[in-house]
């Protein structure tokens, strides 16, 4: 069974990224900013970006050493694809809440199968794996490589409405959960049933037109920046469990992110991170949030550019971005260090 690349919508950060990261960084580098303050030169790098930028850092003064805080469209809620998966994680990890979350998470089994298989699943690969998964690796699944079944195992196992509720608490107003990532995508390609879709009701209506936009008022992935800063912010630090055992893991979940060598994060500073992106005809998403930490400080970081080209794919404005972020986050540090 094959499935068209138009039906592979949802993602992580786009592969594509990762072999024109290195061009793109020299090219930032060479045409960035080199006067005025951090802030000034990191929103200036994304100025020539098509479409809406939204960026958010903040990191906060540490003894003498002042702090930085940078903001462009952070409350305007855009598409961030996968970068919402955090937050299923983050429920997820606060219903197993406990001193033996580990031994939790590894001994509860998930199924898989055919009511959880997606589109862009590598890792699962429907439909030509299944059987019971602990939930742990369900876990790695949905943050290593944005696996969409491993995260709508982790909906199913926690409920949609638990997530949205979490991130009622959290005070996210501008977030945005899906049913699951099947039934997003069976609704944006119009499918009547789509809360019901099967996984092969979606291959098949896969290669017809997109009906209605991803960013929508009824199943989307969606936030804003102040949004996962504010979360990143309190989430890392583990402001949302009771037990330093439980944060232990949420951090070792996010610390083998793609996105992390997708931008990529510099090395020898440690990275918590989650990205996004989708590309249909007609509209393009990237989003990447998260937390670095280094010199004994954090920052709190989001950046989210939707545009809109006609084709399916821009690997150009990809590799921009990525580039962007990549010097952005370089700037960063050398300010804070």
């Amino acid at each position: 069974m094959t499935v068209s690349r138009r039906g592979l919508v949802l993602g992580g950060l786009a592969a594509g990224a990762a072999p024109l990261v290195g061009a793109g960084v020299a090219q930032a580098a060479q045409s960035g900013p080199q006067q005025g303050s951090p802030g000034n030169q990191i929103l200036q790098l994304f100025a020539s970006l098509p479409g809406t930028s939204a960026i958010k850092i903040d990191a906060a003064a540490a003894g003498k050493s002042p702090g930085l805080q940078v903001s462009l469209n952070a409350a305007l809620e855009m598409f961030v694809g996968s970068a919402i998966k955090t937050c299923v994680l983050c429920e997820a990890f606060r219903q197993a809440d406990s001193p033996q979350v580990l031994d939790t998470i590894t001994a509860r089994q998930l199924a898989l199968d055919a009511s959880v298989w997606s589109l862009d699943s590598a890792t699962f690969n429907p439909p030509n794996l299944i059987g019971m998964v602990s939930e742990r690796t369900a876990m790695e699944a949905m943050i290593l490589h944005s696996d969409n079944t491993g995260t709508d195992m982790m909906l199913k196992l926690c409920g949609p409405g638990n997530v949205r509720s979490f991130v009622s608490f959290a005070g996210m107003t501008k977030t945005m959960i899906p049913d699951s990532t099947r039934v997003f995508t069976a609704y944006l390609l119009g499918l009547p049933n789509y809360q019901t879709a099967t996984y092969l009701d979606v291959i098949a209506a896969s290669n017809g037109p997109f009906v209605h936009q991803p960013l929508n008022p009824v199943q989307t992935l969606a936030s804003c920046a102040d949004d996962l800063v504010s979360c990143y912010s309190r989430a890392l630090q583990g402001g949302f469990f009771r037990y330093q055992e439980t944060l232990s893991q949420f951090l070792e979940i996010l610390s083998i992110a793609d996105a992390i060598w997708l931008i990529p994060v510099p090395l020898g500073v440690s990275a918590f991170v989650k990205g996004g992106s989708i590309d249909i005809p007609g509209f393009h998403a990237l989003c990447v949030a998260g937390g670095l930490f280094f010199n004994n400080r954090w920052v709190f970081f989001c950046f989210t550019l939707n545009w809109t080209a006609p084709a399916e794919t821009d690997p150009a404005t990809v590799a921009a971005w990525a580039a962007a972020v990549h010097q952005a986050l370089q700037i960063v540090i050398s300010a804070l260090s």
